[in-house]
Order: C-alpha cells, then sequence, then structure tokens
C-alpha cells in the first residue's frame, strides 16, 4: 500500500505535465497567430491566418482546464498555495483570453465596417498578455513561492521579477514562433513566404531566451545547480541543450530550404525540450523549493478514485483533438472560409 500510495502523486504529475505540455503546443500556436496581426495588416490574409484555427481553437482550452482540475483535485496543497501567490497574473490571463475570444467571433460580426480594426487589436492585445502572463507565472513558479507552515506567506507582487518577466517575454516569442511555422504549414504564397521570414527572427530571438533561461535557472537554488552539475546527473541531463542546439540547426535548414511541415515540428521539439528541462530542474518540487508532490498531494483513495475517472475521459478527449485537426487538415486559401 506504501509504494502504491508512493507512485500515485508521481503517475499524476506525469498526467499534469502532459496537459500542460499539450496545451502549450496546441493554445501556443493560436495565441501565436493572434500576436502575429501586428506583422499582417492585409484583411484578407488576416481572415486566411484565423480560418487555419477557427474550426479548433476552442477545443485546445480543454487542457488547460484539465490541468486545473488536476491541480485542484490531486495536489490540493499546491493549488492553495500557489492561486494566492499567482492571482494577479492568473486574473488577467483569464480576462485576456476572455477578451480574446471575443474578438475571434466579433470581428468577423463586424468585418468590413470600423469596428473591425477594434476587435482585431483585441485579439491581438489578448493574445500577447495571456502569452505574456503564462510565462511569468512559469517563471515565478520556478523562481520560487515563499511558503510558511504549508501556506503562501509572500505579497501579490512576489512573482514580478527579472527572471518572471523575462520568463515572460521568452514564452510569448516562443508562441509566436509557433504561429509563424503554424502559418508556413497551412498557408500559401505570400502569407507563407512572410510567415517564413518572421520564423527565421523569432528563432533567433527564443534561442537566445532559451539559453539565457537555461544558464539563469540553476542559479535561483542550489538543488536546481546540482541537478545540472553533479555527477552522474550530468550524463543524463547533457542530451536535453544538445538536443536544443541540434533541433535548431534543422529549423533554420528547413526554413531555408522550403520545408513546410518540419519547422513547426522544430518549434514543437523546443517547447518539449524546454518543459522536459524545467522539469528535471525543479524535480520532485511540486511548490518550489520547499513543497514536494508528496507534501501537497490528496488522500491515496482520492487519487484513485479520480484517475479511474480521467482514464476514461482522457482518451474521449485525445479521440475529438486528433479526429478534429485530421479532418481539418491542409492548406488553407482566401478561397476557403470558416464562419
Amino acid at each position: 500500500m506504501m509504494d502504491f500510495a508512493h507512485w500515485l502523486p508521481i503517475v499524476w504529475a506525469v498526467i499534469l505535465i502532459a496537459a500542460i505540455t499539450i496545451y502549450v503546443i496546441l493554445d501556443g500556436f493560436d495565441l501565436g497567430i493572434g500576436m502575429l496581426f501586428a506583422l499582417e495588416r492585409d484583411r484578407g490574409r488576416r481572415d486566411v491566418m484565423v480560418n487555419t484555427i477557427a474550426p479548433v481553437w476552442d477545443g485546445n482550452e480543454t487542457w488547460m482546464v484539465l490541468g486545473g482540475a488536476v491541480l485542484y483535485g490531486v495536489f490540493p496543497g499546491a493549488y492553495a498555495t500557489l492561486l494566492p501567490a499567482f492571482y494577479l497574473p492568473i486574473v488577467l490571463m483569464l480576462l485576456a483570453l476572455i477578451f480574446r475570444g471575443v474578438s475571434f467571433e466579433f470581428r468577423v460580426m463586424t468585418r468590413g465596417t470600423a469596428r473591425e480594426a477594434l476587435w482585431d487589436t483585441g485579439f491581438m492585445a489578448g493574445s500577447g498578455i495571456a502569452a505574456f502572463c503564462q510565462g511569468a507565472i512559469l517563471g515565478g513558479v520556478v523562481q520560487g513561492v515563499s511558503v510558511t507552515d504549508g501556506a503562501f506567506s509572500g505579497g501579490p507582487l512576489d512573482w514580478l521579477t527579472p527572471f518572471s518577466v523575462f520568463c515572460g517575454i521568452s514564452v510569448t516569442c516562443g508562441y509566436a514562433l509557433l504561429g509563424a511555422t503554424w502559418l508556413v504549414w497551412r498557408t500559401t504564397g505570400t502569407l507563407e513566404a512572410s510567415c517564413r521570414r518572421w520564423a527565421r527572427r523569432l528563432a533567433a530571438g527564443l534561442f537566445v531566451g532559451i539559453v539565457a533561461v537555461s544558464l539563469w535557472t540553476p542559479l535561483l537554488h542550489a538543488p536546481y545547480l546540482r541537478r545540472w552539475t553533479d555527477w552522474p546527473n550530468i550524463a543524463f541531463v547533457a542530451p536535453v541543450p544538445v538536443l536544443v542546439v541540434v533541433l535548431g540547426l534543422l529549423l533554420a535548414a528547413s526554413l531555408r530550404k522550403g520545408h513546410t511541415r518540419v519547422p513547426f515540428l522544430c518549434a514543437l521539439g523546443w517547447f518539449f525540450l524546454c518543459l522536459s528541462g524545467l522539469g528535471i530542474t525543479v524535480w520532485p518540487y511540486a511548490v518550489p523549493p520547499s513543497l514536494t508532490l508528496w507534501n501537497v498531494s490528496s488522500p491515496p483513495s482520492s487519487q484513485f478514485f479520480q484517475l479511474i475517472g480521467t482514464a476514461i475521459l482522457l482518451p474521449i478527449i485525445l479521440t475529438y483533438t486528433i479526429y478534429s485537426y485530421r479532418v481539418f487538415r491542409g492548406k488553407v486559401t482566401e478561397a476557403d472560409g470558416y464562419h
């Protein structure tokens, strides 16, 4: 029973990380497309950009809901500690996502009128603010939360530091890169060429961000540094930075040679490696640098009960997600439409 109770939080941590990763992958590129509106002024090409995500963007939020439910139900101690620590960026992120969703639909209703520009601006701003807040929250968690007797004991702006701001900017750049490479895959002509050009610049910016965060993070806490420098840990973690460089070279080459799908897959690979690196760094803490997974988890009976429900729902969610992307696959042109 002790072994079972010990492994359950690990299983749930894997599920939570998977949900976050899928959310970042799926919602990342459609937030990126919203931000790329700032670079594309042509109304027709903006419509094409939106039409590449219009059939699927709503479903991407499912993974955020799943992640929040897991945190609340399985790791209530982490939920109760992290939520008050990040009230401001979480509320701001949710408001931005709501306004972005409203703008997404209302820009269609006001097409051809003066108000269309207002909703386009809302779509851009909502996407950018949501992306920055997600990165800042991630940076705030990694840098650590003040905890006393298992409860948050810091201030409302403790999360706002140079490190969290830099993480917010890096994630914003990364989401824009995902958006650009998605459009390289899904569009044609002038828009594809423009996205290929934007992707080169964004890839360079994100690579700088990855290197800076990778060097900065181990200096935040001594256990982080030991995780990456002590033997034999270094033998297991060394492939992560090596693969980041390899994918960067492959991304640059694929953009230069005119590939369509490879740049997006390389950008996804970068995000997967970054999240893997952060997971390696903070393990086994749920609330760095003091509360582990086992400190904040719910009773084993509760975890097992929720695991049964998740085992039923997760394949259903994965199936309809994969099916929807398969149905709406292929290139999108100005002749195509969703609304």
